[in-house]
């Protein structure tokens, strides 16, 4: 029977840098104006006041420092709140596919393969740039793959969701080896006028290796024991950005069509939710939380992670056992969980047992528990 692999990985990040410190100023001075300009309404309670942050909040609410950002300008300017990303024509590789394509370069070199090698790509994200052609296609194209490409969109278990399908895929011969990137563009989705969103995002692309065993030439090299996904209805994360709003006249960048949520319920209602869930993966392979040597958990907040691992292990997880990515990347959405397995796996020793598990928006809950070959 054929064993699915995970044989290659790799994270990309483009080069420029937005700091706790250089996020919070322009939101203060965004709503130091606005606070001026609206003083008459604020006084007669007829607008509340934006309330002003501050760089030790942002990194005490959720581990993170700084984030990656694909087109700086503009996302600083009070003017503007949000990224002057140039529009491309339809001629030319579009934003996210050339996230992909650089990521997906880096992994395929990560597991020694090459574009004739490969039968099949799988974009899997939060957001897709367009509706059709489908990026997966785009990206094939660029890399000069046969075979067939999709986009899947599971927001933040996206990336984990994609890897089950790559893995199905394989099991079942329908594929021999599939390229599964996640090339999270976030900055577009997020509302830099949000004092409790503002500073969660980053941008990022990863991508995976699902293969046979069979054809397996990586130096490093996991057998897929077993995947898991859940889904359950929530709108305590939701953005409802989508081409129905030409029809409805409704603001189409509206602060309804950004990413927003509901952190204390998603903290509260999440959490149990993933440590049952990854209880449940791990008991139906006759494994034990202590039995894993390393949790690659999603990267959304940092005391999510320290709570579940908690719940779990009856103590604090230790930074090799669960290494957090948070303070550099930020929350990456779908990619998060796949950059902490990318920087923080070469080091495991032979039959080493680790999952990787995301959650987020849906809500959904996606794992894979594997084993160092």
């Amino acid at each position: 029977m054929t064993q699915a692999v995970i044989s290659g990985s790799a994270v990309w990040n483009p080069p420029h840098v937005i700091t706790n410190e250089e996020l919070v100023g322009s939101y203060n001075a965004y709503a130091e104006r606005f606070n001026v300009e609206n003083q008459q309404e604020i006084e007669r309670g007829s607008i509340t006041p934006m309330p002003l942050s501050s760089a030790e909040f942002v990194q005490k609410a959720s581990g993170i420092k700084q984030r990656y950002i694909y087109v700086k300008e503009g996302a600083l300017d009070i003017n503007r709140m949000r990224p002057k990303i140039p529009e491309r024509a339809s001629n030319e590789l579009s934003h996210q596919a050339e996230f992909a394509v650089n990521a997906a370069r880096l992994a395929m070199q990560d597991a020694n393969k090459e574009a004739k090698d490969i039968d099949a790509v799988i974009v899997s994200c939060a957001y897709t740039e367009r509706a059709y052609p489908a990026i997966a296609i785009e990206v094939q194209d660029q890399l000069g793959i046969e075979g067939f490409g999709f986009d899947m969109l599971v927001a933040c278990s996206a990336a984990t969701f994609a890897l089950q399908r790559a893995y199905e895929m394989v099991q079942s011969g329908t594929a021999n080896v599939v390229l599964v990137i996640n090339p999270e563009l976030t900055s577009p989705q997020v509302n830099y006028t949000d004092r409790d969103g503002h500073f969660i995002f980053g941008d990022v692309s990863t991508a995976v290796i699902v293969e046979s065993d069979k054809s397996c030439k990586s130096d490093h090299s996991y057998d897929i024991l077993g995947i898991k996904a859940v889904t359950k209805y929530s709108n305590n994360i939701r953005s409802n950005f989508g081409y129905v709003s030409h029809a409805t006249d409704a603001d189409p960048f509206g602060p309804d069509k950004l990413f927003r949520q509901a952190g204390r319920s998603v903290f509260k209602e999440v959490c149990p939710m993933a440590a049952e869930h990854i209880a449940e993966h791990l008991n139906a392979h006759d494994l034990t939380p202590q039995d894993l040597t390393r949790w690659w958990l999603h990267q959304a907040n940092i005391n999510m992670n320290v709570l579940i691992s908690k719940r779990l292990l009856g103590r604090d997880a230790t930074a090799e056992e669960a290494p957090i990515v948070l303070d550099e990347y930020a929350n990456t959405a779908s990619a998060g969980s796949i950059i902490a397995f990318s920087k923080h796996h070469k080091d495991l020793k032979k039959n080493d047992v680790g999952v990787i598990c995301s959650f987020g928006a849906g809500y959904s809950i996606g794992s894979l528990v594997i084993r160092k070959r």
